[in-house]
Formats: structure tokens, sequence, C-alpha cells
């Protein structure tokens, strides 16, 4: 681990490429030349990792899964075993595309890619989105979404614990309190954000409008 990183004896890493401090890559896995992988990753058995992908830190990574050139996964993003990436829309055996007909595929932070299931490239999951197992999605998913099926669709939503919310209208804001962490999140047009607690470092609110 000389160089910051361990890699097994059966990983192949071209360099030059660019590893985090304390990521760990298993048995035969394979890192092409220019790839930039994060720190404290986690690579399991069989990864591929593309020339132009971009892994973040603390990703994980389960076994036989490639992370073919134009696609990124921000921190903290888990990947199934055996889940799949593409970065062609229409390929053909005797067709060579050029790097600039891929589409590029952004998993966000925090997101979950189920075992087996598909990201079609050209798209983006949102942060902290979650995909089920086997599912294959098709089109960009929203940040704190709960998607599964063939192709997959939106089905409710998860806390960044993984807890399933449920919103209910307060003040005229749909709103969901986690039961396990108790983070408050709203709902507005199909777009989940988390709120921020207040700080007390925060001006306190001025009643009177002076």
């Amino acid at each position: 681990m000389a160089k910051g990183y361990l890699a097994h004896e059966t990983a192949v890493i071209d360099e030059p490429v660019s590893i985090g401090s304390g990521t760990k890559i298993w048995h035969f896995c394979h890192v092409m030349s220019g790839a930039v992988i994060g720190e404290n990753c986690v690579l399991g058995q069989n990864v591929f990792v593309g020339a132009r992908a971009c892994i973040g830190n603390s990703v994980r990574i389960q076994n036989n899964v490639s992370i073919y050139d134009l696609v990124t996964l921000e921190d903290d993003v888990f990947c199934g075993p055996s889940c799949v990436f593409t970065n062609v829309m229409t390929p053909r055996g005797r067709l060579r595309r050029s790097i600039d007909e891929y589409l590029a595929t952004l998993v966000k932070q925090g997101a979950t890619i189920g075992a087996n299931a598909t990201v079609v490239c050209g798209n983006t999951v949102g942060q902290h989105a979650f995909i089920g197992a086997g599912a294959v999605v098709t089109k960009d998913v929203p940040d704190y979404a709960l998607v599964y099926g063939v192709p997959a669709k939106l089905v409710g939503w998860l806390c960044e614990c993984t807890e399933k919310l449920s919103f209910y209208v307060a003040n005229g804001v749909e709103t969901a309190v986690c039961g396990k962490c108790g983070l408050t999140y709203e709902n507005k047009n199909l777009t989940v954000r988390r709120k921020k607690p207040k700080r007390c470092s925060d001006p306190p609110h001025n009643l009177f409008g002076l």
C-alpha cells in the first residue's frame, strides 16, 4: 500500500491513473489509464473502470460492475453486484463509435443502484435516489426517489438513512419527517429537498419587520 491505496496482485492498474488514499481494489479488477478514483473507495472482484470514468470518494462498487467512459459516480454512491452502465444508445457490432458519440451518465451523491439494475446512458440518477434490484432506468431519476421495475418507475421516496418517507400537507407544503433519523423534507412538484436545520448562529426572525 505504498501508493496510499491497496490493489490485489491480480488487479491490473494501467498507469497513469489517479487513485485516492485508502481505496481498495480487489481481485481481477482492471483500471484503465486516465481513470479517476477518489479516496476510501472499494472495488469488488472483477470491476472495470474506463479511461474517462470518474469515481468520487467513499464509493462502493460490488462484484462484476463496469464503469465505462463518461460514467461519473459522485461521493458515497453504492453500486450493487452486476449492475450495468452503458455509454452508447444504439450500438452495432460493426460500427466504431467515437467518444463524441457517447452519452454521459451521472450518478449523484449518496445514490444506490441495486443488484442487476441497468442505467441506460444519457441519464442522471439524483442524490440519495434508490434504484431497486433488476430495474432498468431509461430516464432521469429525481433526488431521494425510490424507483424499480422495467422500465423503472417512481414508487416512493426514501430518506438519506433509507427509511421510507410519508408526505403530508403542512401549511400548504408537502412535508415528511423521517421516523428513524428525524430529518425533514419538502416535496414541491416531485422535487424533494431536505430542510436544513436552523443553526444557533442564524439571525433571529424579526417579527416586526424592523
